[in-house]
């Protein structure tokens, strides 16, 4: 039987500072990350990274730079698969489609208090930070998505 991996939009935001935002779960006391959410059928990973950055932190004032053309997988470990299925999933791991967007707002428009709310805080850091904050398991992911990631918000060009 084939090992299933779920497709999702992984999203990077960075603000004028050249900061990312990190968000800290809910479920899991001081887990920090970068908002992510399933790719439904049909759409597109900068479709799903719009629509899951807007349900899970209320954010459209964001431009997209870049989304990765190839996914970067993980595999969940043993006790998360259980976990998994016993809520009915089969999936062994995600594939994320990872998009870089620029936000042009300011912070009064984060809104962590959503119909189904993923995070209780957040803040801003560096991309570095993040592959430290992360979970073991998807330490890699973070770290290969941020070295692609690194060299286009050290040269963006903010208009300020």
């Amino acid at each position: 039987m084939a090992e299933y991996f779920r497709a999702n939009a992984g999203i990077v935001v960075f603000n004028k500072n050249r900061q990312v935002l990190l968000c800290q779960r809910n479920d899991v006391a001081d887990s920090w990350q970068f908002p992510q959410g399933g790719i439904d059928a049909g759409e597109t990973p900068l479709a799903a990274a719009y629509r899951e950055l807007a349900e899970e932190t209320s954010l459209t004032s964001v431009v997209p730079v870049k989304t990765l053309e190839q996914p970067i997988r993980y595999r969940f470990p043993p006790d998360v698969i259980a976990a998994m299925r016993q809520r009915g999933y089969n999936n062994v791991g995600q594939e994320m489609y990872w998009t870089l967007f620029y936000f042009t707002g300011d912070d009064s428009e984060i809104n962590l208090h959503t119909a189904e709310p993923e995070f209780c805080a957040y803040r801003w850091g560096s991309l570095a930070e993040a592959c430290e904050l992360i979970v073991e398991f998807k330490k890699n992911v973070y770290r290969q998505m941020s070295a692609q990631f690194a060299p286009l918000i050290d040269t963006f060009e903010i208009n300020k």
